[in-house]
């Protein structure tokens, strides 16, 4: 079994620094030019990896530092994607957002900029793994069809099938770009999965003249398909968390509707799955867990207050009754900042948090397993 995902983990993003948030800003407001946007930008994600690896963090990230959305960003840089802003309440709060649909035929952009993003931080990552994430296939699927009136108003398909063929050559193709830059861990955020077991996302589908049990075996489907091709050497896991903006969340429910098929998924190394509270309910859904890592998001990105490591390693032991405990790892349960605004705690609650997850995994996992 690959070493990726590490016992102690990380999903992705990080906080903006104060410096990048104006920069930013600064871009926006035509007070600073792109490049000089871009420079901030490198020097930024420079100092974040030294202070990933400084905590001792075996996969390090960009942060995310370039994008405004964890999601939107990437899939913005294929062909046949528009994007568009609205309001929205979604998350419990009014916020300016952004969504996309599809508007023309899909197909990879083999200028991504993700591309040099990556090569730029696995230049940087000496001594630790670069991790490039991106956003999952159905993520395009759920908002930029079935969801979108957008495209409803004018289909770019004559048929969900050939929409998916496209959408599976197209992940195909950045995957093996990403392969070519050097890539050897790559994780899918996907996200959409919640709305699957969420009740009024379900309705939602519904309204579209779609089964959202249907759609999980479609959705298994299309992941592993954009997978068949992967070399043996490229690790790629799977993050699913149940909404992240603003230290508020989207989606609620229990992941037994969807853990046979998600958990099934054989060309995936290991699964971030969302467990920091009651709306993720028991970890008994993980009984479906074959040879995969399980890495457990215990420690909450939303909310400031340090995790108890006694609680932590008892959850931890309490997951081991479903999943060997070799195969268990841990991290946080999402990203620190899935937007440029980020959640609501500061830097150095975010750094405390990490090192927690450091401490507690080579803590638990270095004791002997207790029957």
């Amino acid at each position: 079994m690959s070493q990726i995902p590490f016992r102690y983990d990380q999903v992705g993003s990080l906080l903006r620094p104060v410096r990048l948030k104006k920069a930013r800003q600064d871009y926006l407001d035509g007070t600073i030019t792109k490049r000089q946007l871009t420079e901030i930008e490198d020097e930024e994600i420079i100092a974040v990896i030294e202070k990933q690896k400084e905590i001792g963090l075996k996969a390090v990230t960009d942060g995310e530092f370039r994008r405004r959305w964890w999601h939107l960003d990437f899939i913005a840089g294929l062909n046949g994607i528009s994007v568009f802003d609205f309001k929205t309440s979604a998350f419990g709060i009014e916020a300016d957002a952004q969504g996309s649909y599809v508007s023309g035929q899909l197909s990879f952009n083999a200028n991504h900029p993700f591309l040099n993003h990556f090569k730029f931080t696995l230049a940087h990552a000496s001594g630790a793994v670069a991790k490039q994430t991106i956003s999952g296939p159905n993520m395009i699927y759920l908002d930029a069809v079935i969801l979108s009136p957008q495209y409803h108003a004018h289909p770019v398909y004559s048929s969900t099938e050939a929409f998916k063929g496209d959408l599976i050559a197209t992940y195909k193709e950045a995957i093996e770009a990403f392969y070519k830059c050097g890539c050897r861990y790559l994780q899918l955020d996907d996200t959409s999965w919640g709305a699957l077991i969420d009740g009024r996302f379900r309705e939602l589908i519904k309204e579209k003249g779609f089964d959202p049990d249907n759609l999980i075996q479609e959705f298994g489907d299309i992941t592993e398909a954009i997978l068949e091709d992967k070399p043996d050497d490229l690790a790629v896991t799977f993050h699913l968390c149940k909404g992240n903006f603003q230290s508020h969340w989207l989606y609620q429910g229990s992941y037994e509707r969807i853990a046979k098929r998600l958990l099934s998924i054989s060309p995936i190394d290991g699964f971030f799955l969302e467990f920091d509270d009651e709306r993720s309910g028991s970890f008994e859904p993980l009984k479906y867990v074959q040879n995969k890592k399980i890495v457990l998001g215990l420690v909450t990105t939303k909310k400031p207050e340090l995790e108890d490591k006694a609680l932590l390693e008892w959850r931890i032991r309490s997951a081991a009754r479903y999943v060997p405990i070799d195969q268990l790892c841990l991290s946080p349960q999402c990203g620190f900042s899935s937007t440029q605004e980020g959640n609501k705690i500061t830097e150095e609650v975010q750094w405390a948090k990490l090192r927690l997850v450091k401490e507690t995994a080579e803590e638990v996992f270095s004791k002997p397993v207790r029957s």
